[in-house]
């Protein structure tokens, strides 16, 4: 079980305190997404494009609708 991944490991490491609080999600990470996730995701990715992202001259940085025309968040 050399091949094992971090998380395995830690998963099997932690085996006494999941009996305590509960155990934790180790479904695998390889899977297919579902519908509803490939749908949720492609509505992020949409709302994502209306911002862009602005840097104050200290280096911060803060997001401003793309549209610049629209000053209700300025």
């Amino acid at each position: 079980m050399q091949d094992d991944s971090f998380v395995a490991k830690f998963m099997r490491t932690t085996g006494k305190l999941r009996a305590v609080f509960g155990p934790a999600n180790s479904s695998s990470l390889d899977h297919e997404m579902t519908e509803d996730n490939k749908r949720l995701l492609a509505q992020q990715q949409v709302d994502a494009l209306q911002w862009e992202t602005a840097r104050r001259p200290d280096g911060s940085t803060y997001l401003v609708p793309r549209d610049g025309n629209d000053q209700s968040l300025r």
